[in-house]
């Protein structure tokens, strides 16, 4: 990967997803309705990685396509489906054929997972299990004697996961400086617990900004630049999600996702063409065309300036 300087983390998609996303890896791709990395699973097909293990919080249509761009041999999640319009057909259909693995968790396990990966814990404890049945699916959530009495006096026993350590966490957001220091806003999700779990880190963001700009609003950096390995600059690189102030979530493709998800034939030519027929995510812009990106404008919303004050 070049670099301008050893502070200077900057360069291409294509160049990130070849240094960092290897064969039999196991990827994170994290962002909760929004901030998506979509751009990052299209490049993922496109230099044909296969055998990958992928954990998403939300498995959703990046993770259908990367299914059928045969890439993934298991994956890791809790929700799975075209969130509010259908179902994922590749995903369901590889589940159903027992060719995809299917490791599930529910939303809050999925957290403290990646919690446990980020703190270097050996398990995370919870109670959401109680009472659930996905313990009986999932011989991965674990039961343990409480070192603690309970109120009553006795033993407890309670659930555990284990920890999640990804080869490379890929996350999208608004903003990063060339160093990574990675501005979000909005729904913030599990970006940043994923990224310490992960041995590496890829950062896509709409724009790369000076550092005085992350420096006028420290609050917003929820990733720091020293848990980052890679910053791509790809505008637009969570369509079909929305990226909060920039551009709103494309219902009309979540809805024509379905029927294409639904016949593999469909399926198949739609990844030719948009996926492996585009050399890189700019074509890809391109070819939705301006009207449909205007279709996606947001408006203005200023957040009100903050006085951090400073000394005289």
């Amino acid at each position: 990967m070049s670099q301008v300087s050893k502070s200077d983390k900057t360069t291409s998609m294509r160049d990130a997803i070849a240094e960092f996303v290897t064969d039999g890896a196991t990827v994170s791709l994290e962002g909760f309705t929004h901030l998506i990395p979509t751009a990052a699973g299209h490049e993922i097909i496109r230099q044909g990685r296969r055998d990958l293990t992928i954990a998403r919080m939300t498995a959703d249509i990046v993770t259908d396509q990367l299914i059928a761009g045969d890439c993934v041999s298991r994956l890791i999640s809790s929700f799975v489906g075209n969130s509010t319009a259908g179902s994922l057909g590749e995903l369901r259909r590889r589940v159903e054929a027992g060719v995809l693995a299917f490791e599930e968790y529910s939303h809050y396990g999925m957290i403290c997972r990646y919690l446990a990966g980020a703190q270097r814990l050996p398990f995370y404890p919870l109670r959401s299990y109680a009472g659930s049945d996905v313990p009986g699916i999932n011989p991965d959530i674990r039961k343990v004697t409480s070192p603690y009495p309970a109120s009553d006096g006795g033993e407890e026993q309670i659930y555990v996961v284990p920890p999640l350590n990804p080869d490379v966490t890929i996350v999208q957001a608004q903003r990063a400086d060339r160093s990574g220091n990675t501005q979000i806003w909005g729904l913030t999700g599990i970006q940043a617990e994923a990224v310490y779990a992960a041995r590496k880190a890829i950062v896509v963001v709409e724009e790369v900004v000076a550092d005085e700009v992350v420096r006028s609003d420290p609050n917003r950096t929820v990733i720091p630049a020293h848990a980052v390995h890679a910053v791509v600059e790809c505008p637009r690189g969570a369509h079909p999600a929305f990226v909060q102030g920039y551009y709103d979530r494309d219902g009309e493709f979540y809805r024509e996702w379905s029927r294409i998800s639904g016949d593999p034939d469909r399926l198949r030519v739609w990844l030719d063409e948009w996926v492996l027929g585009t050399a890189e995510h700019s074509e890809y812009v391109a070819k939705l065309g301006e009207q449909r990106w205007a279709g996606l404008a947001v408006g203005e919303a200023w957040s009100e300036p903050v006085n951090y004050g400073r000394r005289l």
